[in-house]
This record gives C-alpha cells, sequence and structure tokens, in this order.
C-alpha cells in the first residue's frame, strides 16, 4: 500500500484493502510484538466534531505501536477559535507531528488539508462526505464473521448523510457481494454515490423496507438515522420507527446474519439484540484498535517495501 494520506475508501484497490487486514489480523494474535513498531512516533489529533471511538483508538493504536499523540483538545480551546484557518492549523500541527488525524464538519476539508502539509492525513470523517478508516475496520469484521466473497450485505438508514455508508459502499466494489441499501426515499445514497457504484459495476439494490430483504442478508449494516435532519418532528418519529431492529425482527434473519453499527445507536438497534450472536457491533469497535494500528503502520513505514 502506497498512499501518502488517507481520505476516500475510493483509494483502496482490493489489494491494499488485503494488505491491510491481514496486517491488522499479524497485529490483533501478537499486539505485544508491536509494541516499539513505531518508537517516538507522534500522531497530531485534529478533531474539529466530537468523537469517542475514533479518537480513542487512534490514540490507542498509536501508543501501541510505541508512540504518542499530540492533541489539539477542542475546537472552544484551540485557536480555531480566535479565527485560525483550516490550512493554518494543520501546518501548524505538522511541525509537531508525524502524521495528522482530522475529523471536520465540512466535506472535502481532508483533502483540502493534505494539500498544505507533507505528513500523512488520515481523514477521519468529512462532514457527509468520507470515513475510510472506519470502512476499514467494517470490512475487518465482517471478513472475521463471514468472509469477504459471495455475500448480500444489507445498509441500513440515512444512506443520505452517512458517511460510513458512503465509504463502504465504495470499498465493497472491490469484493463479490451484493448491496442492498434500506432507506425512506428521502434519505436514500445520495445521486453522485449511486452513479459512482453503477460505473463500478456493482450489484446494487434499493429497497424502502427491511422486510423484503433481511431473509437473504449476511450482513445487516445498520446506521441513525439522523433527527437533526427532519423540519417536522413527526415526519421524523414515523420513518425513525420503521428503520428499528429487536429481537422479533430477526427472527426472520439468517441464525448467520452479522449485524453492525458504527455507533454511537440512540434506538434503531433494540438492546435486547446485543445478547444475540447477530451483534457484531462492540466487536466492531474494539477492531478499530488492531486495523488502525495495521492503517499507521503502513502509512509511517519508510521501508521500500511498504
Amino acid at each position: 500500500m502506497r498512499h501518502d494520506h488517507l481520505i476516500s475508501a475510493s483509494q483502496l484497490s482490493r489489494a491494499d484493502i488485503e494488505a491491510v487486514l491481514e496486517r491488522a489480523a499479524e497485529i490483533d494474535a501478537d499486539p505485544a510484538a508491536w509494541a516499539s513498531a513505531h518508537d517516538r512516533a507522534v500522531l497530531g489529533l485534529c478533531f474539529f466534531e466530537p468523537s469517542t471511538r475514533t479518537k480513542m483508538s487512534f490514540e490507542t493504536a498509536i501508543k501501541r505501536l510505541g508512540g504518542a499523540t499530540t492533541d489539539m483538545g477542542s475546537v472552544e480551546s484551540s485557536s480555531v477559535k480566535k479565527g485560525e484557518s483550516l490550512a493554518d492549523t494543520v501546518r501548524v500541527v505538522e511541525g509537531y507531528a508525524d502524521a495528522l488525524v482530522l475529523r471536520h464538519p465540512s466535506e472535502g476539508a481532508a483533502k483540502m488539508a493534505a494539500e498544505f502539509v507533507d505528513v500523512p492525513v488520515i481523514n477521519a470523517g468529512d462532514g457527509a462526505g468520507q470515513h475510510p478508516s472506519q470502512t476499514l475496520l467494517d470490512l475487518y469484521t465482517i471478513r472475521e464473521n463471514v468472509g469477504l466473497d459471495g455475500l448480500s450485505i444489507g445498509i441500513m438508514g440515512d444512506l443520505k448523510y452517512g458517511r460510513t455508508v458512503h465509504s463502504l459502499a465504495e470499498a465493497l466494489t472491490n469484493f463479490d457481494v451484493r448491496q442492498h441499501f434500506i432507506s425512506p426515499e428521502s434519505l436514500r445514497l445520495p445521486r453522485g454515490v449511486r452513479f459512482d457504484l453503477h460505473q463500478s459495476g456493482a450489484q446494487v439494490r434499493e429497497h424502502t423496507d427491511l422486510e423484503s430483504v433481511l431473509s437473504d442478508l449476511d450482513v445487516l449494516y445498520v446506521t441513525r438515522i439522523q433527527r437533526e435532519r427532519f423540519p417536522d418532528e413527526t415526519e421524523y418519529e414515523k420513518i425513525a420507527g420503521e428503520y428499528q431492529i429487536d429481537v422479533q425482527t430477526l427472527e426472520a434473519a439468517s441464525e448467520d446474519l452479522a449485524v453492525m453499527h458504527p455507533l454511537p445507536r440512540v434506538d434503531e438497534i433494540d438492546p435486547g439484540v446485543d445478547a444475540t450472536d447477530h451483534a457484531t457491533y462492540f466487536e466492531q469497535a474494539h477492531n478499530g484498535v488492531p486495523v488502525r494500528m495495521a492503517l499507521l503502520d503502513y502509512l509511517l513505514s519508510t521501508e521500500p517495501d511498504q
């Protein structure tokens, strides 16, 4: 894998993905062996939006590789509050770090930031755009549970604004899978994403209800329907209620179905599902550490065969 930055899942070939996932599996099997792989490396954390899993797993990942973090902190406590531009912020942090992880509310922010620095930039979410490191841990979770080819994968919820959905859908075009997108009409995949998927030859089907496809799925990837996108609270309640799953819902599913969620969840997955064999979303969150360790290992490596 030879990339200076990781901005979009569209950068990743099947070979890139498999290389990171194989390295993640090696790390997962013997994490102690990697304890000094990147001794003294410093990872800059620039989060302009809240984060729990992404930020903490990147922080854990670099520390388990022998490195450390430097964190710009919250927007309110940084010079951004004084009007500093994103370009100036990342140029400053570049002087303190060997790589940057950036989360920003504006789509395209990571791509722009990468133009101003010479260290690797990892996009940790840019508005409704992309979240490629989340996609890598999603793929690792799928691989560890059901493999990565010959699958039927359902992606349900907010497909319009969900950046994890956009990244995952693009990355899945590298594999032999059928993608089923389940959402209300108002939150279907953006036209540009649908166009790219069709151009890639992906097997894509769109649905407005889960029931029609659930029994055929190997993976169900659930996302939160975002209340803040609806001007009418009644309309939100109507739609959200139709895109919730519980133990009873899953009675029609294959016993091997893996239910995933990028988290945080609100009420789209009932807590009763947690105790079933279907639930893989906490495993998915935990996989963020070995996968991000593997990603950092590749991006920070200076060896010519990397």
